[in-house]
């Protein structure tokens, strides 16, 4: 049988994505996935998620939106719900719009989950070269493509997301021959993957969530890959050495928590791409990142989402 997941997720408002996965990583989850009301394929991924719950996302309206994160069977998910909605309750008196607020748990089983999504994660092309295939798929190439096998499985990282897309862009712009990259937050690897695939001699990739590492793993194999290394754990404990980019797609708290360390993993010259940073947060990322030294290179924005791209002084 396959394995099975408590799915907690958290009905909110766009606005409130930050602050709301921010209380997801307060418990040690590192895995939260965000479905974002302005991304069609999201939309429709929603519609069939929803399907374990017996919920349909759309009665919550245009702007609804959705954080998540799984947690094991062993874990104590009464407790953890409670907490969750202690956090929203401290958030709205903030005068925080956290919109319905409402937590939902859903026993998930692997399986299940792939199956029913798998239907609308199709070949997706990412920046000039880059596609990214599901391993299900059959795609014929084309010249010059760089070609990406995936199967994100419970990871975040499909390539849909205005984040990821942003990130894949960068580094189809910056990633040289012979480069070393480091990935934070790898997800399902597929920026890891990428970054090896455009000429990167050398990948290390790392996540705090199991799921996220095996997923990754998974796909360097399926990408036939001998130069990427997925590491389980954060970038001060399992990473040695520069890098000459290093890329962190999470959120924006811990990007500015990250500005702090990441030059001391970076090379003279090397490039720090930031992204999962959602729009309203831009400014306080940037007062980050210059406050540590570092001058913004690059920024581009898609829909409600920033990636930043800044080197140091």
């Amino acid at each position: 049988m396959s394995e099975k997941w408590i799915e907690v997720k958290v009905i909110t408002s766009s606005s409130a994505i930050e602050p709301v996965s921010g209380i997801f990583y307060g418990l040690d989850v590192k895995g939260v996935a965000i479905e974002d009301p302005n991304d069609i394929y999201s939309r429709q991924q929603n519609a069939l998620s929803w399907d374990f719950a017996d919920v349909n996302i759309f009665e919550y309206g245009d702007r609804a939106a959705v954080v998540k994160a799984y947690f094991s069977q062993e874990d104590d998910i009464e407790k953890i719900v409670k907490y969750i909605e202690g956090k929203l309750k401290e958030l709205k008196e903030m005068g925080i719009d956290v919109g319905d607020s409402k937590v939902i748990t859903t026993a998930v089983y692997e399986e299940n989950w792939a199956a029913s999504w798998k239907k609308y994660y199709k070949t997706t092309r990412l920046g000039k070269r880059v596609v990214i295939k599901p391993v299900w798929e059959i795609y014929e190439s084309e010249e010059d493509d760089v070609v990406v096998e995936l199967d994100p499985g419970m990871a975040f990282g499909t390539g849909t997301h205005e984040t990821t897309m942003m990130c894949v862009e960068f580094l189809e712009k910056y990633v040289k021959k012979g480069d070393v990259v480091f990935d934070i937050g790898t997800g399902s690897g597929i920026l890891a993957i990428t970054a090896s695939k455009l000429g990167a001699e050398r990948v290390e990739a790392v996540d705090l969530d199991e799921i996220a590492v095996r997923a990754a793993q998974e796909n360097v194999a399926y990408n036939n890959l001998t130069n990427v290394v997925i590491k389980h754990g954060n970038l001060t404990e399992v990473i040695e050495g520069k890098g000459d980019i290093v890329v962190a797609n999470i959120i924006a708290d811990v990007i500015k928590v990250l500005a702090g360390n990441i030059k001391n993993y970076l090379k003279d010259d090397g490039l720090f791409i930031a992204s999962g940073i959602i729009i309203d947060r831009k400014e306080d990322v940037v007062e980050a990142l210059l406050k540590e030294k570092f001058v913004i290179h690059e920024v581009r924005e898609m829909g409600e989402w920033v990636a930043i791209a800044s080197k140091l002084h």
